[in-house]
């Protein structure tokens, strides 16, 4: 098979991203203005829990479909949040109903996550476990898919978790720090201490995850 020139390779991710389907205009509640990055190109909305925003899309459409910025080291310093991620992680999950977490990264790691559903569907869940934030205890749910592409960027100290909400879903991950499995953390899925309110029980889920005792702070 002959290897592949730099057009193979453009016209490859060109179809990939003339899959993506118009936005599905889910809008979860902002708490702040949003951030308008200039020259706009992505649209940052403070939401419920400390430190957690909704990173949009801004696309610009054509025949062909549309073209959009996802990432820009720039415009996320402007609005005031990371710009290193170090590690970037795919999490592919045939089955609906396929269930990732609690999650989340003790001191002194500053693991933050940006967080995008590339393929499929999810209900995406975040804990705030962080003793010393505003929003402690409290959780937000949001749902992340290929169509409505949006992001969530999620802060180190903050618990994360997703049920698949329809077959063949992709997760992407941009982390900001490496893994180290030294400070790596969880919490059963269905703390009675957070009461998530998951849209259904898993069908699938890790021995791991489907053991791992209700939270117990620690830390700032």
């Amino acid at each position: 098979m002959p290897a592949w020139t730099t057009r193979d390779r453009f016209t490859a991710a060109s179809a990939s991203l003339l899959s993506f389907a118009r936005s599905s205009g889910v809008r979860p509640r902002r708490v702040a203005p949003v951030i308008e990055v200039k020259p706009l190109s992505m649209l940052f909305s403070p939401l419920e829990l400390a430190g957690v925003y909704l990173v949009e899309l801004e696309p610009k459409r054509d025949d062909r479909g549309f073209f959009a910025r996802s990432f820009c080291e720039d415009e996320f310093a402007r609005a005031q949040l990371p710009t290193r991620f170090p590690q970037s992680n795919l999490s592919r999950n045939p089955r609906k109903g396929t269930l990732r977490g609690m999650h989340y990264a003790a001191p002194p790691s500053q693991e933050s996550k940006l967080i995008r559903c590339v393929a499929g569907v999810i209900q995406d869940v975040l804990v705030d476990v962080r003793r010393a934030s505003t929003t402690f205890g409290k959780w937000i749910s949001l749902e992340l898919s290929r169509d409505n592409a949006l992001a969530l960027f999620v802060p180190a100290g903050v618990a994360h978790g997703f049920l698949t909400l329809v077959d063949d879903t992709d997760v992407q991950y941009q982390m900001g720090e490496v893994f180290r499995a030294d400070t790596a953390r969880g919490f059963c899925w269905n703390d009675a201490a957070f009461e998530i309110a998951w849209a259904a029980a898993p069908s699938v889920i890790s021995t791991r995850d489907a053991t791992y005792p209700p939270f117990v702070p620690s830390g700032p």
